[in-house]
């Protein structure tokens, strides 16, 4: 692979492959696939991710905002999308480009089948979102005869999912908080289908739900960060292979004298002689403060180089002392030995906050 010379984020559809064909090998041959590709795929690119997946005939995509699914339209996606988080004044636009709404409270329902019907709409399709304990959206499920009755003599929308999001399912110690979860949305559903005089497709498991709990895996399944190559934990990780690889090049090296400082208010003060290298990567392209300091690192011909001194907004700094490297050598944030996940626990966060904060402004490269 060629090696950079500019920050560049590669993504790689081989990958991509992979990772969804383990994640369905993991599926019955009747469930159903839906692919989470919100937040620009996590970060990478929605529309080359979905066009790809599109052609490996996944069988659902989902992204949180009613703009993200217009763009996907806009770039030749056919297959259905589910909006997850839509507001009312984006419901026109919805149905304009043929996307399918989550309803998740009284408020949403009664919005979009006042526009169904001002739009003329017929068993339009819309997704029914219940809370079962991450307290984020969703109906309650003593909220079923209210939905039946907005329901009742109304031909201008049509359930074709009912849903549910599982709060804990990569975490273990938390099982029974997640049974728990499986059976509410399995009696909610329930009692909903019971006033139907049809059964929309059931789907509650994300990622780590389709690895940890293959009982709920019901008709449809949900899956983003999998997609991505991580798979929440060690021994998943290792079925997976990341998708995405931030790269980018030494601009200068510089040589700190003791008492000499590195960036913005001091923040790194050497003690004793110093090799420093600039990287055209900073915090308005995903790589925030909390990396600087010392906690952050990239590699630079295989080797460990950490961060020193505060992100500045366009740059690094980083500590190569130790490391036989040029101007213009090649500088790995993260790939797929030296992961996201790595990093972002070297700053104590997530893979998920690193990969999404990737900047637009950084080049997509798509590896095929």
């Amino acid at each position: 692979m060629a090696k950079a010379e500019e920050t560049v984020l590669e993504i790689d559809l081989n990958a991509l492959t992979h990772n969804f064909e383990y994640l369905k090998s993991k599926l019955k041959k009747n469930t159903k696939f839906l692919a989470v590709v919100k937040a620009f795929a996590y970060g990478s690119d929605a529309e080359q991710v979905a066009l790809h997946l599109q052609q490996l005939n996944v069988d659902y995509f989902a992204v949180a905002y009613t703009s993200e699914g217009v763009a996907l339209r806009n770039a030749g996606i056919t297959k259905p999308i589910l909006v997850l988080h839509p507001q009312p004044i984006n419901f026109k636009a919805i149905i304009d480009h043929c996307l399918e709404p989550s309803l998740y409270s009284a408020r949403v329902l009664k919005s979009f089948i006042s526009c169904a019907e001002k739009e003329n709409q017929s068993s339009y399709p819309v997704h029914i979102k219940f809370n079962t304990g991450l307290n984020r959206l969703g109906f309650w499920e003593n909220d079923v005869d209210y939905i039946v009755s907005q329901l009742k003599n109304n031909s201008s929308i049509k359930i074709v999912s009912v849903f549910s999001h599982l709060a804990a399912s990569e975490d273990l110690s938390e099982k029974e908080f997640t049974k728990s979860q499986i059976s509410s949305f399995k009696n909610t559903s329930k009692k909903l289908i019971d006033s139907l005089n049809y059964k929309p497709i059931l789907h509650l498991c994300n990622t780590s739900g389709v690895l940890n709990y293959p009982k709920a895996h019901l008709d449809m399944v949900r899956c983003g960060i999998g997609l991505c190559g991580f798979g929440n934990s060690a021994s998943e990780n290792k079925n997976l292979k990341p998708i995405a690889t931030l790269k980018s090049v030494i601009s200068q090296i510089h040589l700190i004298e003791k008492g000499e400082s590195v960036g913005y208010n001091r923040a790194f003060k050497s003690t004793a002689f110093k090799k420093t290298a600039t990287i055209p990567i900073g915090h308005a392209d995903g790589v925030g403060r909390h990396f600087g300091n010392g906690k952050g690192f990239v590699f630079i011909n295989k080797e460990k180089a950490n961060i020193i001194g505060n992100v500045c907004m366009d740059m690094i700094m980083v500590d190569i002392t130790h490391i036989d490297c040029n101007e213009g050598d090649e500088v790995i944030i993260f790939d797929n030995q030296h992961t996201a996940e790595n990093l972002a626990e070297s700053a104590n966060t997530i893979s998920y906050e690193l990969i999404t904060s990737i900047s637009r402004r950084i080049k997509r490269k798509i590896i095929k």
